[in-house]
């Protein structure tokens, strides 16, 4: 059996991947859905300080306390960047990756630099009066809280390539009202043998919006 670490995107918690999570567990396999530091119920962690690298130390944390040696990583949107940095820092504890309509950096790029004007006018549009938070978007869950704005603009400093890990999924949403930001990526990644890529009829939300079908991705990926 596998073990499951799912990163939500920005603005959200480990509450986007609970009734993912039960499928796995009820298929043998353990799953940690994890809320990053300042975001959902860890929002009293909020502070100036907190950034990419901040959230990377969450997952190699959990990693290394639960003794973990066989994850798959699984990101979300900006838990794309989360992932990556995290597999770079412990790869000996990393056997996989799976991005849901997500960035993949390389060394040296942002959330920022990865998604288009579209997305980086909601990450300054909803800058709080604090000056170093985003708000979530009017029609996101009433859960979602604001993000910290470091980690969305910190660029991600990574050692080695994605090459080092058994299997690379990526998940992408074909329902966006607009064009996708990851439409690019996607069709590269079709390109490569080195990935499994995964078309499927939803909105951005994949976990909400197409439950069953990611849960496939991840059982073929375990």
């Amino acid at each position: 059996m596998t073990t499951f670490v799912l990163i939500p995107g920005a603005w959200h918690g480990a509450w986007t991947f609970e009734p993912l999570a039960r499928q796995l567990r009820d298929q043998g396999h353990q799953a940690y859905p994890l809320t990053l530091t300042g975001v959902g119920d860890r929002r009293h962690l909020l502070t100036a300080s907190v950034n990419l690298d901040t959230h990377i130390d969450d997952v190699v944390n959990l990693l290394t306390d639960q003794q973990i040696t066989d994850a798959v990583l699984v990101g979300h949107s900006y838990g794309g960047m989360v992932i990556t940095g995290a597999a770079d820092r412990v790869p000996e504890r990393v056997s996989g990756l799976v991005y849901i309509d997500a960035v993949v950096p390389e060394d040296g790029d942002s959330c920022w630099s990865l998604v288009t004007d579209h997305e980086r006018a909601w990450y300054l549009d909803g800058v709080g009066a604090t000056g170093y938070t985003s708000a979530p978007l009017p029609f996101f869950d009433p859960r979602a809280t604001p993000h910290p704005l470091a980690s969305l603009l910190q660029s991600v400093r990574l050692e080695g390539g994605l090459d080092r890990y058994r299997s690379r999924d990526y998940v992408y949403a074909t329902g966006w009202d607009g064009p996708s930001p990851f439409t690019q990526l996607y069709e590269r990644l079709q390109g490569d043998p080195a990935w499994r890529t995964h078309a499927v009829a939803s909105g951005h939300n994949v976990m909400r919006d197409a439950p069953d079908e990611l849960l496939k991705v991840l059982t073929a990926a375990a």
